[in-house]
């Protein structure tokens, strides 16, 4: 399957639904769905796959088992390349544009020991404080869940506070549908994984591999 890009109407489904989030309102408009929006990215990312890896689309129905909210379509579509453990890319679009990121989640406390112990070297840590001050200044935003102050253990005045709070990190930005629509699509992407190459790398060395700071 060729890349032939993604079509606004794969925007337009999700504004729509956003509007309309109903079973009926999807199965009227489920080719639309399928040809483009799973078609589109599916393809994209078989074009990224030599060299990112092979990625998962997730299944566009919510789980609404213990949520208040039972809507029962995501009004996103998922997408993530698994490098290492809990460290990979993903892409997700929604009615706004494309957003693209990279970086881990933590399953249990041990990832974020390490992540944490890594920080705090000197050296790795100043390593990923210089990664992610690149892709701030190239725009990205540092997400993951955090603590508000400072994580037991670990000094108020340490100069890699902001860092140290997180539990798990990653970097992600939005391409907007100016960029996101048609062919080029697939460069926006591909270009802005490997911006988040050196981050997922950093992440893989210090938290999947759970490798002692040097």
């Amino acid at each position: 399957m060729s890349f032939d890009g993604i079509p606004r109407k794969a925007y337009d489904f999700y504004k729509e639904l956003e509007a309309d989030n109903t079973k009926e309102s999807w199965h009227a408009r489920k080719e639309t769905y399928d040809t483009c929006v799973r078609e589109p990215l599916q393809a994209l990312l078989a074009e990224l796959e030599d060299e990112f890896g092979p990625a998962k689309l997730f299944r566009p129905q919510r789980d609404t088992r213990f949520s208040k909210d039972k809507s029962p379509y995501k009004t996103e579509q998922t997408a993530s390349v698994a490098v290492e453990g809990s460290v990979g890319y993903y892409l997700q679009l929604e009615a706004a544009g494309l957003y693209v990121g990279a970086g881990f989640h933590a399953f249990g406390g041990d990832d974020t020991a390490r992540y944490r112990a890594a920080v705090a070297d000197d050296e790795a840590g100043a390593e990923l404080a210089a990664v992610t001050e690149r892709l701030t200044k190239d725009g990205f935003e540092l997400v993951g869940e955090r603590v508000k102050t400072r994580p037991r253990g670990y000094p108020a005045d340490h100069p890699r506070l902001d860092l140290l709070r997180f539990a798990s990190l990653g970097a992600e930005r939005r391409i907007p549908k100016t960029r996101g629509t048609g062919k080029q699509a697939l460069t926006a992407v591909r270009d802005d994984w490997r911006r988040l190459r050196p981050l997922v790398e950093w992440l893989v060395a210090h938290v999947a591999h759970g490798r002692p700071a040097s």
